[in-house]
């Protein structure tokens, strides 16, 4: 049986504006960073409380894709087409708060709903997440 998740991946344009949005914007810590080829490494992230979970930030590019994909993919990825995962905290509009003074970019504010209290943002490629404060 399975047991756990340890890696999953966000497909980014650009792995350098990632790396500084989900460290210095949600706080996430750099677990690997390490060259794998021209123009591409192999970057995770952290959340600071699961350290056992690394989110790959995977670019967009020729390297692991054919054009015609990188093409398609990068414009998905930019419209806002993936809901990557729910994102928890313990006090949402705090949170809220510290990440719109740090420039995320929220298409939902807190709100209510059946499950708890959730807020939109997306990240500087455009891939959308929950935030929830769960009840």
């Amino acid at each position: 049986m399975i047991s756990q998740v340890t890696h999953m991946t966000v497909y980014v344009l650009d792995q350098n504006r990632a790396l500084d949005f989900y460290t210095n914007k949600l706080g996430f810590r750099v677990v690997t960073d390490v060259p794998m080829g021209k123009d591409v490494r192999w970057l995770t992230v952290s959340p600071p409380q699961q350290p056992g979970l690394e989110i790959v930030l995977s670019p967009v590019s020729t390297a692991m894709f054919k054009q015609e994909t990188v093409d398609v993919m990068t414009d998905l990825v930019r419209k806002g087409t993936f809901g990557v995962a729910v994102l928890t905290c313990d006090d949402i509009y705090a949170t809220y708060e510290e990440m719109t003074a740090k420039g995320v970019e929220f298409t939902k504010a807190p709100k209510k709903e059946f499950y708890g209290t959730e807020a939109i943002f997306k990240d500087d490629s455009g891939n959308w997440f929950s935030l929830a404060q769960l009840t």
